[in-house]
């Protein structure tokens, strides 16, 4: 198993990167979050998952860890292959992907392109204990922070602002304050919308 690739960066498109080691290139497909975590200096080094299939080899690369852990989740479950695990985490952030299975939040991960409701019911179904023993994440915290999250949501459809809208605004703002009452997620999010 190729678990690591460090070598001169030769090629950097959006979707994929060729890193030459040692003389030879090796093509290795990536996210749109990998993408944007890739300077373009000459040495670059990329966790990989090497994915072995009857016609072909294919090496996936991560920027960290913590990215390449949750795509190997995501490979895990049914009818989630490599290009699905890599389209998700290049729509939402790792982080992203990992709270919303913890607190089943369907919306989220029905939120990407391919990806329907019953694709993503099983992922949470498959996935949500593992993630919870893996990142030791309270399930009674991770419930009400999307319980508050989505009351909120409810509220400014309700006041005629438009879900997607409402949502990025209310995402960056418990983001960055996760334990906010409905009520502050709702002034905050009035301030920005």
């Amino acid at each position: 198993m190729i678990t690591q690739i460090k070598g001169k960066l030769v090629e950097k498109n959006p979707t994929d990167v060729v890193i030459e080691c040692n003389g030879v290139g090796y093509q290795i497909h990536i996210s749109l979050n990998t993408y944007s975590k890739i300077s373009s200096n000459e040495n670059l080094q990329l966790y990989t998952h090497l994915q072995v299939k009857e016609d072909s080899h294919t090496l996936y690369g991560f920027a960290d860890k913590a990215e390449r852990e949750i795509f190997r989740l995501l490979i895990s479950v049914s009818g989630i292959g490599a290009s699905i695990a890599r389209t998700m985490l290049s729509s939402l952030e790792p982080v992203q992907i990992r709270d919303a299975i913890a607190s089943s939040d369907v919306a989220t991960i029905q939120s990407v392109k391919g990806i329907g409701a019953k694709t993503a019911q099983r992922v949470i179904i498959d996935l949500k204990d593992k993630i919870l023993k893996i990142y030791d994440i309270d399930e009674v915290f991770a419930k009400q922070d999307n319980t508050n999250k989505d009351e909120a949501l409810s509220a400014l459809e309700v006041l005629g602002f438009a879900r997607k809208q409402a949502e990025k605004v209310v995402d960056k703002i418990v983001k960055t304050e996760p334990d906010l009452s409905v009520e502050s997620i709702i002034k905050n999010a009035l301030k920005n919308l």
